[in-house]
């Protein structure tokens, strides 16, 4: 027989707690390949292919293209054959029938022979999931060491391993084997310590969970105890989850999780939160069919009715740019200083730097090296802000991060390692991220870990903002457009090139001296190149 195991949304990284599907790679009945890409999901971070740790049958696809699906929700199932890393009796002509006749895969990752697929993306991968537990029943009167009773015991001694135990559901299992050692967690069956389980039956014991079958799970594995504790680990993976919670008082470990395995996702925490639950357990949204809908909150008198429009979901990279941007204004104290400045002799090397042959220098690329120069002098300018420890953390190393405007909204691409390179090198690697962001291709890795920001509103032909800073960063140098003004000019007025320069900084990190201080070293270096000849 086939076993079919359910490939889950696996962790993407980064905090992201959600991706939408964009295209499936597969269909129902095809055959897939171990780490095979099997469907294409947009995070708030980047497009993403998804590959399946499974080998087999694509038996069903959980989504269709253009829905969001929380971290761990199930994606597609597949029928393994002989082993779960591989496809054993799968071949192009069509499905060998042999394979399915061959054990079981969780035997094998029992066995500590499977050693997963090798794949990297977190939550899945290289191994098999750890043994779930299960609930150990206190020791009888007279039991002896391990909580054994005495008794004889058919064949030899084994403290009675062969007697069966009752489970909550009323079913009878066999008890633990001799591997159970006193101090120990108690073995479980191969199904369970392989982590991949069928799906549950429609049929469920009186304690929500489900029913124990001949083909699928076995029936000691209903003593899982998968509600709420009091105490061990909460059945939380998202950091937004947690903090949510911790937002609105929520007690986690007084809710039933709705996700996979008791996963509490969002809308437990969001239930909770609308009911204002304070008893020790919350039950799940979708198992509470007695409870009433929550009635809208009756609208004030006078109030006006929400006007008729065009509803668009804040969800993906638009909805990633909402919460951070609120976040920033919410918990950042900002200030915003600017000074105009003549970028003539500026533009005047770049074109000497660009003649002289070799690749090009781009004038983004000057302005990255002209800002590491200046948070060299600044390092106040460069850093983040506690409020739990109430610390001001000047940060190393530069990782400077650039707005770049694409077709799926703004992104900040970041450079790693900005302040180790010349103009050279960050030219090439500007144009390597802004070609990845109009393709869609940048990784989470390539969008987060900045520690300031270059933003070059210029390109829209603009002169001047107040721009938002990058939470949790501490400061932002805006560039405007630039355009030929009137200029005093060694005493005499002239047409020159002139830019109009804005930094949006933290004030808690520093106050205006240095801010101000840093954007006039910027200016400087603008208007006269050769003083960044001093730094180097």
């Amino acid at each position: 027989m086939a076993q079919v195991l359910e490939f889950k949304l696996p962790d993407l990284g980064e905090g992201l707690t959600e991706a939408e599907i964009v295209r499936w790679l597969v269909q129902v009945g095809d055959v897939v390949a171990v780490d095979q890409p099997v469907v294409e999901v947009e995070t708030a971070k980047a497009m993403v292919e998804v590959p399946c740790p499974y080998g087999g049958v694509v038996t069903a696809r959980y989504g269709e293209e253009g829905t969001e699906l929380p971290v761990g929700s199930p994606l597609l199932t597949v029928a393994v054959g002989a082993s779960a890393s591989g496809t054993p009796g799968f071949g192009a002509a069509g499905l060998d029938a042999s394979a399915f006749d061959a054990p079981a895969a969780g035997a094998s990752a029992t066995s500590g022979e499977d050693e997963g697929s090798g794949n990297v993306l977190v939550g899945y991968g290289t191994q098999a999931p750890p043994a779930r537990r299960r609930r150990v029943r206190p020791p009888a009167p007279g039991a002896g060491p391990g909580g054994r009773s005495p008794g004889p015991s058919s064949g030899t001694d084994r403290g009675g391993a062969d007697r069966p135990v009752a489970n909550r559901a009323g079913a009878t299992a066999p008890a633990a084997s001799p591997a159970d050692s006193p101090g120990g967690p108690p073995a479980v069956s191969s199904a369970a310590s392989a982590g991949n389980l069928p799906a549950a039956s429609a049929d469920s014991s009186p304690g929500g969970l489900p029913a124990a079958s001949a083909e699928g799970l076995p029936a000691s594995e209903a003593n899982i105890d998968a509600g709420p504790r009091a105490d061990g680990p909460v059945a939380v993976i998202s950091p937004l989850v947690r903090r949510l919670a911790r937002e609105n008082g929520v007690d986690l470990r007084a809710l039933a999780g709705s996700g996979p395995d008791g996963l509490i996702m969002r809308a437990d925490v969001e239930h909770a939160v609308r009911v204002g639950a304070s008893a020790p357990a919350v039950a799940r949204p979708e198992q509470s069919p007695a409870a009433a809908p929550v009635p809208a909150a009756p609208r004030a008198s006078g109030t006006a009715a929400p006007r008729a429009g065009t509803r668009v979901p804040l969800k993906g990279i638009r909805g990633a740019v909402a919460d951070k941007l609120s976040r920033s204004r919410r918990e950042i104290p900002d200030a915003t200083c600017w000074v105009d400045a003549d970028a003539t002799e500026l533009m005047h090397a770049r074109a000497a730097m660009n003649g002289a042959g070799g690749p090009k220098i781009s004038l983004l690329a000057l302005l990255a090296r002209i800002c590491t120069a200046a948070l060299a002098r600044f390092p106040e300018l460069n850093s983040t802000v506690d409020m739990e420890a109430r610390e001001v953390v000047r940060l190393d190393e530069v990782h400077l991060g650039f707005a770049a405007q694409t077709e799926r909204g703004l992104v900040v691409p970041v450079v790693k390692g900005a302040h180790t390179r010349d103009a050279e090198s960050l030219s090439a690697e500007f144009a390597r991220l802004t070609e990845a962001a109009r393709t869609g291709t940048l990784t989470p890795a390539d969008l987060t870990g900045g520690t300031f920001t270059l933003n070059n509103y210029g390109v829209f032909g603009v002169d001047g903002s107040t721009p938002i800073i990058n939470h949790p960063e501490a400061a932002m140098l805006g560039v405007g457009r630039i355009v030929p003004k009137p200029w005093v000019h060694e005493g005499e007025l002239a047409v020159r090139q002139v830019v109009q320069l804005s930094l949006t900084f933290d004030h808690r990190v520093c106050d205006g001296g240095t801010a101000g201080g840093f954007l006039r070293y910027v200016a400087d270096c603008v208007e006269q190149p050769a003083v960044l000849l001093r730094t180097l």
